[in-house]
């Protein structure tokens, strides 16, 4: 029997941008522009600078928001650490994994090094996705378990996928590159301790990885065909708690498209709290005040509570505006008051604000063991207010989500607030937007280049 990696790499190698869905090509259409919102948005940021000052210029490759060409490596390294450094990224509710991030950059910046076209640029970033989405559904909830981010090490492995693809390396090489990018997969969250930087790159890291990885299998270097399944494999080193269930990466591969069930976040903080902060803007649109609150308890799933609500004081006093962001109490508490939870919401003054970590420090969580994480992500909240009567609401999806997706509309005007933010024009993001629906039918990518600043 092939390996695991042989079979995906004769699909990758047979895949045709030509035969793919509708809505497959209007996802990967929905990704290219939500990862070009958030790099612009994000371009300013100390961790962006920091980001560009460790890459070289002078190359074809496109930063975006950014003056100059980059090599590849470079503009894939910033352009994923950008586009995942405010957590505002797509989500794939089963791994989770954020797909977008780590897919678009390495596909883009491969395109324009081999001056691909748009359909290239599509059959990567489609391909690449789904692989991702598929490897984060193998052994669920294991590999936050054993320390590691999902999105880094199952991201180096779809961005050689994505990047193969779009190359049409013969599958003998993509079985390779699959192989090499399980030795470059990398990335732990020791990240919550303190809300330090390092998930921001985790995106980029994995994205300039899966480039290479790529490349090398195309000169000829060797990888393990047994990457997955192996002894010493991926999954061993990276989920040990679980038996692995190879099955999603087998399953109607070509025929039934997990990517189309991407998520797009409407607030800029961890996926599984965004359904909380739901919950809590309900409460507060019902006309009660913080001051009326004595306690609020949420119902949660066990599995996210080492992330995103424990150490309790912790996470009610957040240290940085970062580590705010994987606060579910402080994420409910600013949602509460601004009824929104985007960039203006993790600013030092606001996560230091009084009024809000008072009403933070009210939030505690209790585990339901029924909860269907990771297969969906729900919020819930019970309010016990001074006057001791009760107020509970329940979100049964993620808004977002495959359940209750966002809008077209509201996509695009997701994607104008954050150019607007990151400094651009209107008119240069609606140029952008434009070119989001057509850039698949490009012969280059040299469109690109009016949007390096």
């Amino acid at each position: 029997m092939p390996a695991l990696a042989e079979q995906l790499a004769a699909w990758l190698a047979s895949s045709d941008a030509a035969t793919l869905p509708g809505d497959t090509r209007e996802t990967a259409r929905r990704l290219l522009l939500d990862v070009a919102g958030l790099c612009v948005a994000a371009r300013g940021t100390d961790y962006v600078a920091a980001t560009l000052a460790s890459i070289d210029g002078a190359g074809a490759c496109t930063v975006i928001g950014v003056a100059g060409g980059f090599d590849a490596f470079g503009a894939a390294l910033v352009n994923g650490t950008a586009a995942h450094g405010e957590d505002f990224d797509d989500t794939f509710e089963g791994g989770p994994v954020h797909a977008g991030a780590v897919v678009v950059p390495a596909v883009l910046a491969t395109c324009e090094r081999e001056r691909l076209g748009g359909d290239r640029l599509l059959l990567g970033i489609v391909t690449g996705t789904e692989v991702m989405c598929r490897l984060s559904l193998v052994a669920p909830k294991a590999t936050h378990a054993a320390g590691f981010h999902p999105t880094a090490v199952f991201g180096a492995l779809a961005a050689a996928a994505g990047v193969s693809a779009a190359l049409r390396l013969p599958p003998p090489a993509i079985a390779s590159a699959l192989g090499i990018a399980g030795s470059m997969a990398s990335g732990i969250i020791e990240y919550l301790a303190e809300g330090s930087s390092t998930k921001r790159m985790h995106a980029g890291w994995a994205a300039q990885s899966g480039i290479r990885a790529a490349l090398m299998a195309r000169g000829g270097f060797v990888g393990p065909r047994t990457v997955l399944e192996g002894q010493h494999g991926f999954y061993r080193a990276f989920a040990p708690s679980v038996k692995p269930d190879f099955a999603p990466l087998q399953t109607e591969l070509g025929c039934k498209w997990m990517m189309e069930q991407i998520a797009f976040k409407p607030y800029a903080c961890g996926t599984m709290t965004q359904p909380f902060v739901d919950c809590a803007i309900e409460l507060a649109e019902q006309g009660v005040a913080a001051g009326d609150i004595e306690t609020i308890t949420c119902e949660v799933a066990e599995g996210t509570v080492h992330r995103l609500w424990e150490p309790l004081a912790v996470k009610h006093r957040p240290p940085t505006p970062y580590a705010a962001k994987f606060s579910t109490p402080y994420c409910m508490a600013v949602g509460f008051f601004d009824r929104r939870a985007g960039f203006a919401q993790f600013t030092e003054s606001r996560v230091n604000d009084p009024a809000v970590l008072a009403l933070a420090s009210k939030i505690r969580y209790s585990i339901n063991p029924h909860d269907e994480y990771p297969r969906n992500f729900t919020g819930h909240l019970r309010a016990t207010l001074k006057d001791g009567s009760q107020r509970e609401f329940r979100r049964p999806h993620m808004r977002g989500g495959i359940h209750a997706p966002l809008s077209s509309v509201e996509l695009d005007a997701k994607f104008v607030d954050n150019v607007l933010y990151g400094g651009w024009s209107r008119e240069q993001g609606e140029r952008f937007r434009d070119l989001s629906r057509s850039v698949f039918s490009h012969p280059t990518l040299d469109a690109l280049m009016e949007y390096r600043s």
